[in-house]
């Protein structure tokens, strides 16, 4: 699956900036409705180390309403939690009716970090696609909209990552040991994270894989998965919101550092994202894979939530 997936998707920053502001009142709308209806929502992230999971969280998180989603950065199960079945810390976890949970990792590292490292005999993280697959159909079957994100990026764009990380004393600490271990055995996470799509993408719970190259592609097409999941589950529109808001195609503007740059003389040899959902979501699911920015302005309707929203969400 990994190998079709196209690591090139570019989106230039004009683009970027017309979108993202719409997208976050999309979002806000959204969660409303969705806590309105009573719907548990998972948002689950899973992808290469540098891949940028954290500030992904970090975008979705900042415009919508922190009373509404808890976070859980999930690490190595603690002493008491070994003690008992080994998804018993993650039934703790699951929604409320109307509330999101976001996981910054996953129930996953039984079939990933305790596979690749040996931590488990191999009969026991296999037994663990059958248990995840268990698990998830319950929750579904109960209410719960599953979205499961996997942030992918090359071998090479990892290392490049990495090495600007660890060229700022300020940001090295981002980069551990362990992590230049995971890199050297890029391969043999690779092979898990495909065997895991092979297993565990369902109906009920569906991988989207994100081309992460691109932290501007990866936001969007985060946002907008997000977004068109929910507009189905519940039955709306929120595309009201951004109604003479956007503008036709803005140009092409590159940034250094985040991917290829792009030659304005050239723009069109460049593939961009449209200003539609449509075209953006066009290899979600995971299956189908094989063939510091403003606070956003609520929308009007919701000025009485807004104004007593706590900020840092």
């Amino acid at each position: 699956m990994l190998e079709t997936v196209d690591l090139n998707k570019q989106m230039d920053k004009a683009t970027y900036k017309a979108l993202v502001p719409v997208l976050r009142e999309r979002l806000y709308a959204v969660q409303k409705a969705s806590w309105d209806a009573g719907v548990p929502v998972i948002i689950l992230y899973e992808g290469w180390d540098a891949a940028g999971k954290g500030t992904s969280i970090q975008g979705l998180t900042e415009p919508i309403d922190p009373r509404g989603f808890k976070l859980y950065p999930i690490r190595a199960a603690r002493t008491y939690e070994q003690n008992r079945p080994w998804l018993w810390r993650f039934w703790q976890k699951i929604p409320a009716k109307g509330e999101w949970a976001i996981f910054d990792r996953s129930w996953y590292g039984r079939v990933l970090v305790e596979r690749v490292l040996k931590l488990i005999p191999e009969k026991e993280w296999r037994r663990g696609y059958r248990d995840i697959v268990d698990f998830e159909r319950t929750i579904a079957d109960d209410g719960t909209l599953i979205i499961k994100f996997f942030l992918h990026i090359s071998k090479p764009e990892q290392k490049r990552r990495f090495d600007r990380l660890m060229k700022d004393p300020l940001t090295a600490w981002h980069v551990a040991s362990e992590d230049w271990d995971h890199h050297r055995h890029y391969d043999d996470w690779y092979w898990a994270y495909e065997e895991m799509f092979e297993h565990t993408d369902t109906e009920w719970g569906p991988w989207t894989i994100v081309p992460s190259t691109c932290r501007r592609y990866k936001q969007v097409k985060v946002f907008q998965t997000i977004i068109r999941s929910l507009e189905e589950r519940l039955g709306i529109s929120t595309e009201y919101l951004q109604e003479g808001r956007l503008p036709a195609q803005p140009p092409v503007e590159a940034e250094d550092g985040e991917g290829p740059d792009v030659d304005e003389n050239n723009a069109d040899e460049v593939e961009q994202i449209p200003l539609a959902d449509s075209e953006i979501l066009e290899e979600v699911p995971a299956k189908r894979a094989k063939g510091h920015k403003p606070r956003m302005r609520k929308p009007a309707a919701e000025a009485e939530v807004a104004a007593v929203k706590d900020e840092g969400g």
